[in-house]
């Protein structure tokens, strides 16, 4: 009899074992299929009718598939130094609210207007922010000429430090 029950209660924590196993790779598989919230895509675009090239003017965040980039947001340029092609290459602030802001520098050709700006930092909510996005123009009017960008962000581990 005892024999029995010593089987049946190692039976039971085998099978409870595997189980919780089984259990915990789901969980991990499933997890691992899930995008991070930390890293993805970036999609913004903007409009730039305040942007007048010289110090401080900017441009407001019009859409954007980044959660913390809400729509309202002000990217402000703080140099009006152009580069050869007669464009713009600029410091920049993205800048959200209060204490949640982002650092990076913009560089657009004068020709096409196309560019690169990237993100090496931020503030708050942009603690360990880093991006890379395209910068294309598309005119929203006959008398305005808005931005997209188009790239990627992450999030460092060091976020909320």
């Amino acid at each position: 009899m005892r024999f029995k029950v010593t089987t049946t209660i190692f039976a039971f924590v085998l099978v409870a074992g595997f189980a919780a196993l089984a259990l915990s790779l789901s969980t991990g598989a499933a997890s691992a299929s899930v995008p991070s919230a930390r890293n993805g895509d970036l999609h913004v675009t903007k409009e730039c009718s305040q942007w007048t090239g010289a110090d401080g003017s900017f441009c407001t965040i019009t859409s954007s598939n980044l959660a913390a980039i809400t729509v309202g947001s002000k990217v402000f340029y703080d140099q009006a130094g152009s580069t050869p092609t007669g464009g713009m290459d600029s410091n920049i602030v993205l800048y959200v609210g209060i204490g949640d802001w982002a650092v990076g520098r913009c560089t657009l050709d004068g020709n096409t207007g196309d560019g690169l700006c990237t993100f090496s930092d931020g503030s708050g909510q942009f603690s360990g922010f880093q991006a890379r996005v395209d910068v294309t123009p598309f005119s929203s009017s006959p008398s305005n000429v808005d931005y997209h960008w188009d790239g990627t962000y992450s999030f460092s581990r060091e976020h909320g430090r």
